[in-house]
């Protein structure tokens, strides 16, 4: 994880964009099918952030291009790391990591507010500290610094101005949207690697002593919360949809083809019920493609009005710094 010592000549844009899209590749089937759909500077861009926010991903969990967690023994010294490197390159050095230095071009390209970056990394620094949620207003602001500040900075290189403060909410909804549904999907991996996102209320309300989830009594009341995840990730889902309507063409199929995609994910847990977690869910090809098609014909329609998001979490206002 140490940083290259001495100079470093950096890569070329067009090998730092070869790198993340070959990182977007093997990490999100699901995105990098989507991402197809961009333009090709928007497309170009997108695998950039992807490619930084993958290698801090792993670099965190000790995954590689996702994949099972693995428990890691230094977790403060990955996050100073991330920290590190992250702020070597908003302040405009080549450090010689592709997925790093494809940060610094993005940020330059798309004039990226730093704070958005380090928020992101303030949710590493939560599960670093073996960080769980005691209210549904903790785990939306956790999803928040995982997804929902990707969704904000995506929505920046999709070309949204950064005083667009509704649909840059929006773009928030959509990550956060994204994140529920990982998180009902991956109740028992998440165990398994010693950690539980299921906020300690939900728990308490259904009687199921924390760390015991998975244990086969409580698999009827654990299929209710994962129930309620798809539920609250439906509403996120809604208003991420009309914040859509904000985006260019081709951003806008891209954006309601993930959107459809990684919905998927949430409804199929919800159906399977107790047995959501036997195996690990995934959409298959076909039902991708489908999404591809019938996210064309809704990008192609005239945008209906925008819902109010009345009732939903805000992301917070971040002091610029």
């Amino acid at each position: 994880m140490d940083r290259p010592q001495g100079p470093v000549t950096g890569a070329s844009r067009e090998a730092l964009v070869a790198t993340a899209g070959e990182s977007i590749a093997r990490g999100s089937r699901s995105f990098a099918l989507a991402s197809r759909l961009f333009d090709r500077r928007t497309r170009e861009r997108a695998w950039l952030l992807y490619a930084w926010c993958r290698r801090c991903d792993d670099l965190a969990d000790g995954q590689d291009h996702g994949g099972d967690m693995a428990l890691v023994a230094d977790p403060a010294a990955r996050l100073d790391h991330i920290r590190s490197v992250t702020e070597a390159v908003l302040s405009g050095e080549i450090v010689g990591d592709p997925a790093f230095d494809a940060l610094g071009i993005v940020f330059r390209e798309c004039a990226i507010p730093p704070h958005l970056p380090r928020a992101h990394i303030h949710g590493f620094a939560l599960d670093a500290e073996d960080w769980r949620p005691r209210t549904e207003q903790d785990l939306l602001t956790y999803c928040y610094h995982v997804a929902g500040v990707v969704g904000v900075m995506m929505a920046l290189v999709m070309g949204v101005s950064p005083v667009d403060a509704d649909t840059l909410d929006r773009a928030a909804d959509l990550g956060i949207a994204f994140q529920l549904a990982n998180i009902a999907r991956d109740i028992e991996e998440d165990d398994r690697a010693g950690r539980c996102y299921l906020p300690l209320d939900w728990l308490v309300e259904l009687d199921i002593p924390p760390g015991e989830q998975l244990k086969p009594q409580f698999r009827a009341r654990l299929a209710v919360m994962a129930k309620r995840l798809g539920e609250m990730a439906a509403e996120y889902e809604v208003s991420a949809r009309a914040g859509a309507s904000a985006l260019p063409f081709r951003a806008r199929w891209a954006v309601l083809a993930a959107t459809g995609i990684y919905g998927d994910i949430a409804r199929g847990v919800v159906a399977a019920g107790e047995h959501a977690w036997d195996h690990r869910f995934v959409t298959t090809r076909r039902a991708k493609l489908g999404w591809v098609v019938r996210a064309l014909v809704q990008a192609l329609r005239e945008p209906e009005g925008r819902r109010s998001r009345e009732g939903l979490w805000t992301r917070p206002r971040e002091v610029k710094r």
